[in-house]
């Protein structure tokens, strides 16, 4: 039973783009691997950016510097 774990920041991902996501990665592992996807999970987490961090800073105080 595959198990593919999407993390992404949280910002304002839409549903149907969140859906496509997870049929995406669900055919990727019935092309690549011959997977069944009626046993392919997919799992997408959302993360707040002050929660994620890229060279020592949170992703929220980065976007602000870029500003």
């Amino acid at each position: 039973m595959p198990y593919v774990n999407i993390k992404i920041t949280k910002e304002g991902v839409t549903k149907e783009q969140k859906d496509e996501l997870i049929r995406r990665a669900t055919q990727m592992l019935v092309d690549v691997l011959n997977k069944n996807p009626e046993t392919t999970v997919v799992v997408i987490d959302e993360v707040d950016t002050d929660n994620w961090g890229i060279g020592g800073i949170a992703v929220t105080e980065r976007r602000k510097m870029k500003k």
